[in-house]
Parts: C-alpha cells; structure tokens; sequence
C-alpha cells in the first residue's frame, strides 16, 4: 500500500465512524442530544458539528481556499437555530451535507499525487492567523482529529445510556 492508498483508507474509515456515529446519535433524544459534557465541544451535537466542520474547512483549505467557514466553530448552535441557507437544521441534514462533503473527500484523494504531499496548503484560523502546512501533515491532522474527536462522542454516548455503541475501530471496518 502506497502512501495516497493510505490516506484513502484512513478516509475509508473516517466516513465509516462518522455513519456509525450519526446512527448512534439518531437514537437519542434532543435532551440527550445537547447534554453539556465538559469534553469534547460541550454536546454531542456539537461535537459532531465540529467533526463536520473541521472535515469541511481542511478539504477547502487543501483545494486552495484558504478562509473557508462553516457551521460547526461557533458556539451555541442547537439544532436548527442557525441562519442561512448551509446551516444545518439537525441530524438527517447533518448525515445529508457529511455524505456530499465524503464524496468530495473521495474525489480529492482519487486526484492527490504523491510528489503534492510535500506541498504547503494554508489555512486562515478562525482568530484570523494565516498559517502554512505540508499537505500530507494536513491529511494526518484531519484523520488525529477525526479519531480524538470520535473518542469524546463515544465518551458522551455511554454517558447518556447508549446500550450498544457504534463500531469506531478500523479492524472492525477491515473485518
């Protein structure tokens, strides 16, 4: 496996959890939904948000748009109190826009060439600092990220009484 093979695993993976995630929280109610938890982004929902967002801005980042924006870094959103016409309205929309955004995903990595990993991609943070990282760095990070996030909604699942958590290890996915 070549190093573009692995980062399309990874992606492999990464939209797998998120699936597996989404069930998970579709079973929940609103209550259990927006429970405030000290980790992660403060709820479930945000957190699955975040894990939206953070997916969304690196990929516009690696495409080249640098200041991409995005539900999912502001704090205080619930389900369907956002304005405009991206905002995400709850968890269906939420799995809708995450399936788009992984096909977007699949499309860029079937593209990525290896002599580009080494490239350096910019991102404006929301504080607006401009910083500059080696693409490959970037697909890591968007991967970490993916996984100590799923960690924390995993956390807040058992906390609100889901009795059967959903699969989130890639050996479960390679079974």
């Amino acid at each position: 496996m070549h190093t573009i093979q692995v980062f399309q695993r990874l992606d492999q993976h990464r939209a797998w959890v998120n699936a597996n995630l989404l069930t998970a929280a579709e079973s929940l109610n609103e209550e259990q939904l927006l429970r405030p938890f000290e980790i992660g982004q403060g709820s479930i929902w945000k957190s699955l948000l975040h894990l939206y967002a953070a997916e969304s801005v690196w990929l516009e980042a690696l495409l080249g748009n640098e200041s991409a924006v995005t539900q999912g870094d502001a704090p205080g959103q619930r389900p369907g109190n956002q304005q405009g016409e991206n905002r995400i309205t709850g968890l269906p929309d939420l799995r809708q826009k995450w399936s788009v955004l992984g096909q977007r995903w699949v499309d860029y990595l079937a593209t990525l060439k290896p002599e580009s990993l080494d490239e350096v991609v910019f991102k404006v943070s929301y504080l607006g600092q401009r910083f500059g990282s080696r693409r490959s760095d970037v697909l890591l990070h968007v991967s970490t990220h993916s996984h100590y996030t799923t960690a924390q909604v995993m956390n807040m699942l058992r906390h609100v009484g889901v009795a059967k958590l959903p699969d989130v290890m890639l050996i479960a996915l390679a079974r």
